[in-house]
């Protein structure tokens, strides 16, 4: 099985081999992180109305397991892992899983409507200005690189005076029915956008300037079937190499844009749980993070593998 892909059990063994060390990585370096920063974890638990009383406190710490050496707390943190436990918040005194599961919904929703907007408006973009003069392009690419260049949370803040105090067109915070996500997800698209779109222009004017658009200019292709059929096909590999970091992009953009626009979703359990040093809850959310990042990265790779056919060959 040499040919087109890689033997399948070596692929799907190598893919699960680097799962399960990226997996570890995260949850070993929040783990140590969490447990570095200045902090008594049961006064989390106790809360600000609880009896506050050094029996109390050694009861809870000895409930948890807290006064357990470091390295102890670290084997049993794995262990329950590798069940799929992730744990009980310290703060909200529910199952980690629960927790994330219940806000996930929203942020998905956020972070998918804005990967569609920006993806459209990228090859929209892209395809519309490659190829054209140079005046053209440098007022886009000016454009873009501003829309870049501008922190999400102050773009949210302009969106929001507009269209919700001024013009009174979606509503200023919560998420109710689709106009509640339309200003968050632009919010969370412009800047991701624009960057995808300055990639897909330059591997688009590359493409258009190799010998196989001359063939197909000279075989009668116009303009823009030559951009769609063949130089946005080669613009795409670099393009799809960037979604690791854009889908991390994402997810962190998304605490940023929840907490301006007031919506539910894993941004605010993120922000209460750091806050509040609910370890549990931080490393079930690390662990989401980067079990996204490694499915979106193999599917980039699988992306990449359909546009490029010269990747398809064994090395």
């Amino acid at each position: 099985m040499s040919g087109v892909f890689p033997p399948v059990a070596r692929w799907l063994l190598h893919r699960a081999v680097g799962a399960v060390l990226v997996l570890w990585g995260a949850a070993s370096l929040t783990f140590l992180v969490l447990h570095l920063v200045p902090g008594d974890p049961v006064t989390t638990l106790l809360g600000a109305s609880a009896t506050d009383s050094s029996a109390l406190r050694d009861q809870i710490r000895h409930e948890y397991h807290l006064d357990d050496p470091a390295a102890v707390q670290y084997v049993s943190f794995l262990s329950k892992l590798a069940t799929g436990d992730l744990g009980t918040s310290y703060q909200q005194q529910q199952p980690v899983s629960l927790i994330i599961g219940e806000q996930l919904g929203d942020t998905a929703q956020l972070a998918l409507s804005a990967l569609a907007l920006l993806v459209v408006t990228a090859v929209v973009t892209a395809v519309a200005t490659a190829g054209r003069r140079r005046r053209v392009r440098g007022a886009v690419s000016g454009a873009e690189l501003v829309a870049v260049s501008t922190p999400a949370f102050w773009l949210g803040i302009v969106l929001l005076t507009l269209f919700s105090f001024r013009m009174n067109v979606f509503p200023v915070a919560g998420a109710g029915d689709w106009r509640s996500l339309v200003l968050p997800a632009v919010t969370l698209a412009v800047p991701f956008g624009s960057l995808l779109a300055q990639v897909l222009r330059e591997g688009m004017e590359a493409a258009l300037h190799q010998p196989f658009a001359l063939t197909a200019r000279s075989r009668g292709l116009s303009g823009a079937g030559l951009r769609l059929r063949h130089a946005l096909r080669h613009a795409a590999v670099p393009a799809v190499t960037l979604s690791g970091w854009l889908a991390g992009g994402l997810l962190g953009g998304t605490v940023l844009v929840e907490t301006v626009f007031a919506r539910p979703g894993l941004g605010r359990v993120a922000l209460d749980a750091i806050s509040g040093r609910d370890i549990p809850v931080v490393v079930g959310l690390v662990l989401l993070s980067a079990l996204v990042y490694l499915v979106v990265n193999a599917c980039a790779d699988l992306l990449c593998l359909w546009a490029d056919p010269r990747l398809r060959s064994p090395a």
